[in-house]
């Protein structure tokens, strides 16, 4: 969300420890029928591999950032001398975005605590949220609550230019009630509410035309998702009014009349106030929310995505449906849109357990998520660049703190979250990635065992007391075009398996039995939308990139303290067309023995060695291919 961009214009169900269910010192006011409910993060503990090494990672980044210059802005708004060395970037004391990082770090300590039980990190934000509480009580009792002054609401509501300051109070909201419902802290809550309560008082005074011109002409996060979240912790109305207030209506009504205006709009300014859409048909049932939400995903991942399932361009989406052929740039999909995103897909799966989500958000995990850290160091991307010949650029620890830096914090502290669903005795098995389930309202341990996608198996063991009747749904992605293999215990299962489906088994279950699940991966292309001479190599869910070398790549042009990093054409080099003579990938792109997920091009002028996307680093690439025959 860059500055120039805004111009152009919790109970938080994909951020939960609880998921749908609250804190149980609180009522949930969720009305609609859930077809499957995720499990606690609590209930689900990575295993070795690469999704828990990114989720330490990220679990030292937490630990390593100091809780003081966190609160150095706060304190300073509040009249509360500090003395901490300011952070830098969005978050330095003249930054107009100073804030948002504090609430992105309160949900990512809340995640982190439910994914590993790191009391020490959990303890660490309490206190945090106790020096919070002491900022909103100095400034006096309105119950305002930032890093900024409030006048920044009144240039908001008289349309004078500022930098999204409900941006960053949404993720302060965000944060302390992720706090509230994960951690149990009541006095997260009691600073909500008072923050509310202020917020009321300020949107009060305007009728809704000049409500609307404030929404229309200032990013706003998802302020209308966080008073449906409040609203579902303490069943008070006035918060349900609240939410329903930030409803920006030129995003909802056309696509409510199924018509896609999404060209030109803020992509990541729109997600959000869709996430909070969908919230609210899950707490009042009005099924034009669901009918918007539905809409508006089927658009962005079938019509406005790439490849690895990302999705706009320089923070807009520049193109109509279908037509991104000039769309590949060095400020192609914003890491934020996919965070929002994958949000509102784990929404749409709970009232619709279709495939169709659990695929996309595979592909966006892999492609999108993973790719997007250091391994090194832990740090995040903030856009991912697609044009040929770019690398990967990271923030540095304390002087960026992009938007995408926050949002990075989270994604990598609850990888957890979307590998099982359930309801009642069914088991939903969405994603492949070691861990294991303690599914306690069966009584039922699940492990998963898999090197996947290094390997295209996994297996699932049943640790159960006693013998235990359960239907087990695991998913065959659409990229498993051969169909899966199943063996229980050994011994072959005889069923038909279509890719795009769940294959289900029921049986009585006992201690020690074994799912051994074969998923053969295979090379296939994906065009970009609107240029069939412009394709992407794929291997299962994985997007191949092709190695272009990592001359003149050093630390200070692989990290940045910039807004964002600026190529030039010199640094990046021109890569030949790929020549086909048959429109078998097969022939074109071959396997390295003894190297898994590592491929050649055969029969070219330059032989280029393609790898999965999310293990590029320190290297330039290229993702899309021109192909000519």
């Amino acid at each position: 969300m860059k500055k120039g961009m805004f111009l152009f214009l919790i109970l938080s169900l994909s951020l939960s420890c609880s998921t749908i269910t609250t804190n149980t010192k609180s009522s949930s006011k969720d009305v609609i029928d859930y077809k499957v409910q995720p499990f606690s993060l609590k209930q689900v503990r990575l295993l070795d591999g690469p999704f828990k090494d990114a989720m330490e990672l990220d679990r030292k980044y937490l630990h390593d950032l100091d809780s003081d210059r966190l609160l150095h802005t706060f304190r300073i708004n509040a009249g509360i001398p500090s003395s901490a060395k300011p952070l830098g970037g969005w978050e330095s004391p003249n930054g107009e975005l100073r804030g948002h990082t504090m609430g992105h770090y309160l949900t990512a300590c809340a995640l982190m605590y439910c994914s590993t039980g790191d009391e020490e990190l959990k303890a660490k934000a309490d206190a945090i949220v106790a020096e919070l509480a002491k900022c909103q009580a100095a400034i006096g009792d309105s119950g305002y609550l930032s890093a900024y002054p409030e006048t920044w609401f009144d240039k908001v509501e008289a349309g004078r230019q500022v930098w999204a300051p409900y941006y960053s109070l949404h993720k302060i909201y965000a944060g302390l009630l992720d706090m509230y419902t994960l951690c149990g802290n009541e006095q997260a809550l009691e600073i909500v509410e008072k923050m509310a309560a202020w917020n009321k008082g300020r949107v009060d005074r305007l009728d809704e035309a000049q409500m609307q011109r404030m929404l229309n002409g200032n990013e706003q996060g998802g302020m209308n998702e966080a008073f449906a979240n409040l609203y579902s912790i303490t069943g008070n109305e006035i918060y349900l009014q609240l939410s329903q207030r930030f409803n920006q209506k030129s995003y909802v009504e056309p696509l409510l009349h199924s018509e896609d205006n999404l060209t030109g709009q803020h992509s990541n300014s729109f997600i959000p106030n869709i996430i909070g859409t969908a919230r609210q048909y899950e707490v009042t049932g009005d099924p034009n929310d669901r009918r918007i939400a539905e809409f508006f995903w089927s658009q962005v991942v079938n019509h406005r995505s790439y490849c690895t399932g990302g999705t706009s361009n320089s923070e807009h989406w520049r193109f109509e449906p279908d037509q991104m052929a000039n769309q590949l740039g060095d400020s192609t999909q914003e890491t934020c849109c996919t965070y929002n995103m994958l949000k509102l897909t784990r929404h749409l799966f709970t009232w619709n357990p279709d495939v169709q989500y659990a695929d996309y958000y595979e592909r966006d995990l892999y492609n999108s998520i993973l790719s997007t850290q250091n391994p090194e160091d832990g740090m995040m991307m903030y856009f991912v660049p697609l044009a040929t010949g770019r690398w990967k650029v990271y923030n540095t620890p304390d002087t960026c703190f992009w938007c995408c830096t926050g949002s990075g914090m989270e994604n990598h502290a609850k990888y957890g979250d979307s590998i099982y669903f359930h309801n009642n005795n069914t088991l939903y098995v969405n994603l492949f990635i070691p861990s294991e389930l303690d599914w306690s309202q069966q009584n039922v341990k699940i492990i998963q065992e898999t090197d996947f996608p290094e390997k295209d198996s996994t297996t699932l063991t049943v640790q159960t007391k006693k013998s235990k009747e359960l239907d087990i749904h695991i998913r065959i992605p659409y990229w498993a075009a051969q169909g899966a293999m199943i063996k229980i215990n050994s011994e072959p299962l005889e069923v038909t398996s279509e890719p795009g489906s769940y294959l289900s088994i029921n049986r009585k279950w006992k201690n020690g039995d074994k799912i051994e699940i074969t998923l053969p991966m295979s090379l296939h292309k994906l065009s970009l939308p609107g240029d069939d001479s412009q394709v992407a190599i794929m291997y299962g869910p994985l997007v191949l990139a092709g190695q272009l070398g990592s001359e003149g790549l050093t630390s200070q042009n692989v990290h940045t303290t910039q807004n964002w990093y600026r190529f030039r054409e010199n640094q990046t080099g021109k890569v030949p067309p790929l020549t086909v003579t048959s429109d078998n990938i097969n022939d074109w792109i071959k396997p390295v023995d003894g190297k898994p997920l590592t491929f050649k091009t055969i029969g070219q002028s330059e032989e280029i060695t393609l790898v999965p996307f999310h293990k590029i680093f320190m290297q330039k690439y290229i993702v899309y291919w021109k192909v000519e025959k």
